[in-house]
């Protein structure tokens, strides 16, 4: 058996200096693309433990989210991630009204708008294609209960439609997009797609060479030319930073912690497992996507980078055009100079950085509250990084 190629965490760390458009990860050596391609070619099909553990790994997964219970709005409410929660949700809801309205752009009037929601979970994204206007979508998530309850959201939101306004139509399906081939559960296989969203999930792909390529191959493959693939994933290179600052194999705070279960001084590019636990929410198995490698897959099946960009520079880009946005979803808490009662921390450490921000905008005079997140909560928010490919004719460089 070939040895796995491995990134240490200089390597992880290590800005790519080739593409300055990305804001990738560089493997220190010249060689090492070759010995990335050859991992990236091999089919995977190693006998006995790697491949059993892969597909128990699969189950840990659909059984995590298969128990993850439906919360009411006051329990959510008093959760230590209430306003993290809803921050990642503001981020999905730009990103995706964003190319949405690409794609609109670019179409004849009254085409259809097609969607793929690629590990849809529950259905946390059905009121933003409802208010998108789109015209079709197709859910599949690796967990049946979580399926379900998709559905059973879709027909609640579209039930009282106005007659004028045709609600969109839905398929949904239980399947693995790491394994299966998605097109032939599809309703129509021809379909071609506007669009693929995959929203916090890629990362799971990255188990394997050929759990990524599938994966793939299924966003690629009924995906229109000049259609968009979407999507959110942990940042690699910041975590990697996070771990080489802590010196531990485990790091965090009382919101998130992550723990490393392979050698962070000696990762694979595919493989790379850690557990990620987030308040009130067990353990689930998660896998570093090595950026450059997902790049370099991407381009088999003609998808071009169009932008990755992490979570705070992506809210620092959108903030203008959200602004209102973040208040109706409630994905910042208020904070005053004035006095806060309410606040869902005691420890005021956690509000330093708004006191500070305030005081330095002139404070008691002109400003004297302002939106934001716990230290804590944002923390585990900066983890993540947003992400954008265009399908293309023709071979990518």
């Amino acid at each position: 058996m070939e040895e796995s190629i491995v990134a240490s965490d200089e390597e992880y760390l290590t800005e790519e200096e080739e593409q300055p458009e990305q804001r990738g990860i560089k493997r220190k050596h010249e060689d090492d693309e070759d010995d990335e391609r050859e991992q990236i070619n091999q089919d995977d099909e190693q006998e006995g433990g790697a491949q059993s553990t892969s597909h128990d790994n699969s189950i840990v997964v659909a059984n995590h989210y298969n128990k993850l219970q439906e919360k009411g709005l006051a329990e959510r409410f008093n959760s230590k991630i209430f306003y993290l929660r809803n921050f990642n949700n503001w981020i999905k809801s730009m990103l995706i009204s964003d190319y949405l309205e690409k794609i609109k752009d670019s179409m004849q009037h009254g085409s259809p708008l097609r969607v793929l929601d690629m590990c849809c979970g529950k259905g946390g994204d059905l009121l933003k294609w409802h208010k998108g206007r789109i015209t079709y979508l197709i859910c599949t998530d690796i967990a049946e209960i979580s399926i379900e309850q998709c559905r059973a959201r879709y027909e609640k939101i579209t039930a009282n439609d106005p007659p004028e306004r045709k609600s969109f139509q839905a398929e949904f399906f239980t399947a693995d997009s790491t394994r299966d081939r998605l097109r032939e559960r599809y309703i129509d296989p021809s379909i071609e797609l506007n669009l693929v969203s995959c929203q916090f999930a890629f990362h799971y792909c990255f188990e394997s060479p050929k759990q990524a390529e599938q994966m793939l191959k299924n966003v690629s493959e009924c995906l229109k030319i000049g259609g968009y693939f979407i999507g959110t994933i942990p940042d690699a290179k910041d975590i990697m930073k996070r771990q080489r600052a802590a010196q531990s194999d485990s790091f965090g705070n009382d919101v998130f912690n992550i723990k490393f279960l392979s050698d962070p001084d000696d990762l694979p590019i595919f493989g790379a497992k850690y557990n990620f636990h987030l308040d009130g929410v067990v353990d689930c198995p998660e896998f570093l996507v090595y950026f450059p490698a997902f790049v370099k897959l991407a381009k088999r099946y003609n998808l071009k980078l169009i932008e990755n960009v992490r979570f705070e520079d992506y809210f620092q880009m959108k903030i203008g055009k959200g602004r209102g946005l973040i208040e109706k979803m409630q994905a910042a808490e208020r904070f005053s100079l004035n006095g806060n009662r309410n606040l869902s921390r005691s420890n005021e450490e956690e509000y330093k950085h708004a006191k500070d921000f305030l005081l330095q905008k002139g404070g008691y005079e002109n400003r004297r509250k302002c939106g934001t997140l716990s230290a804590s909560e944002w923390e585990a928010a900066s983890l993540y990084m947003t992400f954008a490919f265009q399908k293309v004719k023709g071979p990518i460089e």
